[in-house]
């Protein structure tokens, strides 16, 4: 069993827990652990489930949309995001203090992270990196030991007696820090001086306390150094540490003390002061997915795993404004009864996702570790290319998708078809926007549009300002662009845009054909329909993925 995620050993299971839904996390689990690809055999060997029941959890998983099944492997989908999302969403932390850690990065050009305490450990909930060729390979939700960490031995001056008990059995289990994929194995420290890695952190935890800062000089791995200072909530609890990340070939571990403190204790003010006046939080809508589980048993019958649904279900119930649940406001969120509701919470607690008091119950960081890790570094290309590969096999075409790069497209995934004849366009390849289908539509997205080149690329190219922006208006009351013979003689194209959160195009993906193969009109009748179909699944993708993270466009 991996430290900080599973019960220990000796942990007795509560009779009402529900088995099926502690088999499901431990699936999710190991498929996290895997990187977010794993064949249905290897899930078996790592779960010690049989193999009938590791087909019907994912099986059950996939109809949710949180994995999806290829052959002999499962996939995490993007829409598994929501389990971590509604932690964050509870948390309320990311959406405060994001920008304050974005606006430090670009400041100091270094890499800032928030982090909160995960029991022994701490997860990321935040990242802003830099991009150079020595860059921040931990993801949002990665679990790290407290000792190897900078934040470590701040969240450590809070703990109880039997948070540090916990913290030796967990060293003693587990000496090489193998329950950590996120980290290298723990080895000895780089001067030579015996012990290992963390040895010293009870002394770290003092100095820590004391100073209101503490400093990772290399803990993790060579070369990689951490100044950390906590973020206070009202009553002086710390709610979540900041850290400014650099390596030593810009920064010391002292240099980057003296440097950057004054700046960070700066930053840290202003996220304290955010913290104590912010509003409180609206109430979101929650999850009420119970109808949607019972009919997909009926559907599905024995091969969908009902009260593994459930139980995910109940995570999800809580959010931005619902941070807190009683009993009775969880079963109303998700419309189960209050007995099943009872024991998805108590199934949740006994696995650490949940924490009760007072009977109120809370979401735990360990949610964070349920497929988010693999997933919170996926780039739009990432998240549409299964959609343009369904796409594709239903008709038969070329699905592609693109960005827009100043007055050009360019395409950032691509599934091709083998047709003996058919459209020779590769990943990076750059077009003419103003003659493309993905360009218009994302060009009629701009309030200024650039005007086309005058120089006509077909006899069909437009190439009039005035006509351009007739156009271009059309494309956006319409909602899509066709383009016919103006990039190249006898090319076909019809293109929809691709939104973020916020209702920004940020994309496009078209169907691309010879002339050929289907006339104007059946380009709209035959093949919009499913492009916008194809289109609507990759933003939903995209608004889970990108709800606390900016997804990369390339």
């Amino acid at each position: 069993m991996l430290p900080n995620v599973t019960p220990a050993p000796d942990t007795a299971v509560p009779d009402e827990a529900v088995a099926p839904l502690m088999r499901g996390l431990t699936v999710l689990r190991r498929l996290t652990d895997a990187g977010g690809t794993c064949s249905l055999s290897a899930l078996e060997r790592a779960s010690g489930l049989a193999r009938s029941t590791v087909d019907r959890i994912t099986a059950t998983l996939a109809r949710m949309g949180y994995v999806r099944l290829d052959g002999r492997d499962a996939m995490l989908a993007p829409r598994s995001m929501e389990l971590g999302n509604a932690y964050l969403a509870a948390l309320r932390l990311p959406k405060l203090l994001d920008p304050h850690a974005d606006a430090l990065a670009d400041e100091l050009d270094e890499s800032v992270s928030l982090a909160v305490a995960d029991r022994t450990g701490i997860r990321f909930i935040h990242q802003a990196t830099r991009r150079r060729a020595m860059s921040l390979s931990f993801r949002i939700g990665d679990l790290l030991p407290a000792e190897r960490t900078a934040p470590g031995p701040l969240f450590a001056t809070e703990w109880e007696k039997e948070d540090w008990a916990r913290w030796h059995e967990r060293r003693a289990a587990d000496p090489e820090d193998r329950g950590f994929p996120a980290v290298p194995a723990r080895s000895r420290p780089l001067d030579g001086s015996g012990g290992t890695v963390g040895d010293d952190f009870e002394e770290r935890t003092a100095r820590a306390r004391t100073q209101g800062w503490a400093l990772d000089d290399q803990l993790i791995e060579p070369g990689l150094v951490a100044l950390s200072m906590p973020v206070r909530e009202d009553g002086g609890r710390i709610a979540c540490v900041v850290s400014v990340v650099s390596h030593t070939s810009r920064h010391s571990a002292d240099d980057l003390r003296e440097a950057l403190l004054p700046r960070l204790r700066t930053a840290v003010a202003a996220m304290e002061r955010e913290l104590r006046e912010a509003p409180p939080a609206e109430p979101t809508a929650p999850s009420g997915l119970a109808s949607w589980t019972g009919a997909s048993k009926q559907e599905l019958g024995r091969e969908f795993v009902e009260s593994l649904a459930r139980g995910l279900t109940v995570i999800t119930s809580f959010g931005e404004g619902r941070s807190q649940l009683t009993l009775s406001e969880v079963a109303a969120a998700t419309g189960l009864a209050r007995a099943t509701a009872r024991r998805a919470l108590i199934t949740l607690e006994h696995l650490g996702y949940v924490t009760a008091h007072d009977r109120v119950f809370r979401l735990t960081p360990r949610v964070l570790g349920l497929g988010f890790p693999p997933l919170s570094r996926a780039a739009l290309p990432d998240i549409a290319t299964p959609h343009l590969t369904a796409l594709s096999q239903l008709l038969h075409d070329s699905a592609s998708l693109a960005v827009l790069a100043g007055n050009e497209i360019q395409y950032t995934a691509r599934v091709a078809t083998s047709r003996i004849m058919s459209v020779n366009v590769t990943v990076g390849t750059r077009l003419p926007a103003y003659a493309t289908s993905m360009g218009r539509v994302m060009l009629a997205d701009l309030p200024e549009p650039p005007p086309p080149e005058p120089t006509p690329l077909t006899s069909r190219t437009v190439t009039d300002p005035g006509e351009f922006r007739a156009v271009l208006d059309r494309v956006r009351r319409e909602g899509y662009a066709l383009v016919d013979e103006e990039l190249e003689e006898g090319l076909r194209s019809i293109a929809v845009p691709v939104r973020e959160r916020g209702g920004r195009v940020v994309a496009a993906v078209n169907v691309a054909m010879h002339s050929s193969r289907r006339t104007t009109e059946e380009c709209v009748t035959e093949v919009l329909p499913e492009l916008h179909a194809a289109a609507t699944r990759i933003e939903a993708d995209l608004h889970v993925a990108g709800r606390f993270r900016k997804v990369p466009s390339v």
